[in-house]
C-alpha cells in the first residue's frame, strides 16, 4: 500500500485517537478483572445475549471489513453483490444454532475442540487446535497489518512502531481482563465504528449537490445498486447469488460453528438459549452493516464523479482511507481513525484471547499436566501476550515481503480454507457418532491438501473453499472409518 500524502492528523484529531485508546485500555483492564482461568476464558458463563450478539458482530468486523468492503461498490463495475454473502451468513448461523450449539452445552467446555476429543480422540483435538492457531494468527496478522498502515499514515510513525502500539494496547486489556473485558469492549467498539460509518454517509450525502437522491440516482445509472447476480461464481474475484449463498452459509457455518473465536462467546453465555438468540440475531445485523459499508462505497464513487475525479484512478481498498485522510473536518477525522481502531481491536483482542484459550486448554494442559485455576490464569495471560507477539510478527513480515493483494479477499480465503476442514470433521463426528483417530487425522490432511491444491493450481473463487474443504474432509474421513471398521470386523 502506498503512502497517502498529507495524512497526518491534526492535534485535535490525534487527541481524540489517543483518548479513545486510553479509555479502551483502561476500561478493558477494569471491566474484566478475574481470579481464575474460568473467569478469564469464559467470563464465568454469566453473560446475556445482547452483549454476546454485539461481540459476535464486532469480532467478525475487522479493519478489513471497515476499509475494504466499501471498495467493492466503489470501483468501476462494483455493486452490492457482497450482500449475497451476507444472506449466506444468515443461513449458516441458523444451521449452527440447530446443529452445533447443543454440542457445546453438553458439559462445561472451554474450547470448541474438546468436542472433537469426544468424537475421535486427543490427537485429533490437538491437530484441530494447531490448525486453528496457525490460520487464525495468519489471517489476523494481515488484519493487523492493514490497521497499522492507517496508524502509520495518521501519525507519521514507522510501520513497525504502529504495529507494536496497536498490538500492545490491545494485548494490555485482553491479557489483564480476559474475555469479559474483550466482550464489553466489543460492545463499545461496535458503537464507535458504526457511528463513524453513519457520520461518513451523512457527510458524503451532504457534499453531493443533489444530496442522497443524487447518490441513489448514481447507484442506479451505474448499476452499482445491483445485488442479485446470477451464475455459480466459480472463478476467482466474483460473488454471485449461488456462490454467496452456499459459500457464505458454509463459511458462516465454519466460522461461527467450529471456529473457537466465535464458539468462545457461546461458552460465556448464561445458557444455551441466550447463546442461540445472540447467534441468530447477529446474522441480520451483519446484513445491515454490510449494506451501510457498501453504501459508503457508492457514495464515495458518486462524490468522486461529481468533483470530476475518475473512480478508476483510486484503488478500491484505498478509497475510504483517502476520504478519511483528506476530506473530513477536524474531530471527524479523529472519530473515523478511532472507528478504524475500534474495528481492529475488537477482532484482535478476541483473537488473542481465543488463541490463548486453545493453547492452554487444548495443548499445554493435555500434554503437560492439569493446571489449578490460578495457574491456568497465569498461563492464559502469558499466552495472550504471546499471540499478540506472533500476530505482530506476521504483520511486519507481510509488509516487508511487499504483500499487496486485496486484504479482505486474502483474509476470507484463509478463513475458508481452515474452517471448512473443521466443518467436515464435525460433520463426520456427528454422522458417525465416534470414529477412529486415524479417520480424523486422514480427513484433516486430505481436506487441507485439496484446498491448497485448488488454491494454487486453479482460479476457483474463495467462497467455494469452505464447501470443498468440508466435503473432502467428510468423504475421506468416512471412507477411512469404514475401512477401519471392516478390518476390525475381519
Amino acid at each position: 500500500m502506498t503512502e497517502l500524502e498529507g495524512f497526518v492528523v491534526g492535534g485535535f484529531d490525534l487527541l481524540v485517537v489517543v483518548l479513545y485508546l486510553g479509555v479502551t485500555v483502561a476500561a478493558g483492564m477494569w471491566l474484566g478483572r478475574g481470579e481464575s482461568d474460568s473467569g478469564f476464558l469464559v467470563a464465568g458463563r454469566s453473560l446475556a445475549w445482547p452483549a454476546l450478539m454485539l461481540s459476535i458482530v464486532a469480532t467478525e468486523t475487522s479493519t478489513v471489513t471497515f476499509l475494504s468492503l466499501p471498495g467493492k461498490s466503489f470501483v468501476e463495475g462494483g455493486n452490492f453483490g457482497y450482500l449475497q454473502l451476507a444472506i449466506g451468513y444468515i443461513f449458516g448461523r441458523l444451521i449452527v444454532a440447530w446443529w452445533l450449539l447443543p454440542e457445546y452445552f453438553r458439559g462445561e467446555l472451554f474450547t470448541a475442540h474438546e468436542v472433537l476429543q469426544r468424537r475421535f480422540g486427543p490427537r485429533v483435538r490437538r491437530a484441530a487446535s494447531l490448525l486453528f492457531l496457525g490460520f487464525r494468527n495468519l489471517a489476523d496478522g494481515l488484519r493487523l497489518m492493514l490497521t497499522a498502515f492507517v496508524i502509520q499514515e495518521a501519525t507519521g510513525w514507522s510501520f513497525t512502531l504502529s504495529v507494536l502500539v496497536l498490538a500492545g494496547a490491545t494485548a494490555a486489556y485482553a491479557a489483564v481482563g480476559g474475555v469479559a473485558s474483550v466482550i464489553w469492549n466489543d460492545c463499545a467498539q461496535f458503537a464507535v465504528y458504526m457511528l463513524g460509518a453513519i457520520v461518513t454517509l451523512i457527510i458524503l450525502a451532504g457534499r453531493l449537490p443533489g444530496g442522497a437522491e443524487q447518490m441513489l440516482d448514481f447507484a442506479h445509472s451505474t448499476q452499482r445498486d445491483q445485488w442479485f447476480l446470477g451464475g455459480l461464481g466459480l472463478e476467482r474475484g466474483s460473488i454471485t447469488f449461488w456462490s454467496g449463498l452456499i459459500g457464505g452459509a458454509v463459511l458462516s457455518l465454519a466460522s461461527h460453528g467450529v471456529d473457537h473465536l466465535m464458539v468462545q462467546r457461546y461458552l460465556c453465555a448464561k445458557n444455551e438459549r441466550q447463546a442461540r438468540i445472540a447467534l441468530v440475531v447477529s446474522g441480520p445485523v451483519i446484513f445491515v452493516q454490510f449494506a451501510i459499508f457498501l453504501a459508503i462505497g457508492v457514495a464515495l464513487a458518486a462524490w468522486h464523479t461529481s468533483t470530476g475525479r475518475a473512480v478508476a484512478d483510486t484503488p478500491g481498498d484505498k478509497a475510504f482511507l483517502e476520504f478519511i485522510a483528506g476530506s473530513l473536518p477536524p474531530g471527524v477525522t479523529g472519530l473515523l481513525v478511532a472507528a478504524v481502531l475500534a474495528a481492529a481491536m475488537s477482532t484482535l483482542s478476541s483473537s488473542f484471547n481465543a488463541s490463548a484459550g486453545v493453547a492452554v486448554k487444548d495443548l499445554i494442559e493435555p500434554l503437560w499436566r492439569p493446571l489449578s485455576p490460578q495457574e491456568g490464569l497465569r498461563w492464559a495471560r502469558g499466552a495472550t501476550v504471546l499471540m499478540a507477539v506472533v500476530q505482530a510478527g506476521v504483520a511486519i513480515a507481510a509488509d516487508r515481503s511487499g504483500y499487496d493483494r486485496a486484504v479482505i479477499d486474502s483474509v476470507l480465503e484463509i478463513a475458508g480454507m481452515a474452517t471448512g476442514l473443521l466443518v467436515g470433521l464435525f460433520a463426520l463426528g456427528t454422522l458417525r457418532g465416534t470414529a477412529p483417530e486415524l479417520a480424523g487425522l486422514a480427513a484433516l490432511a486430505a481436506g487441507f491438501a485439496a484446498c491448497v491444491a485448488i488454491r494454487f493450481t486453479t482460479d476457483t473463487n474463495w467462497p467455494w473453499f469452505p464447501l470443498i474443504g468440508a466435503s473432502v474432509t467428510l468423504a475421506v474421513g468416512w471412507l477411512v472409518a469404514m475401512m477401519s471398521a471392516k478390518s476390525q470386523a475381519v
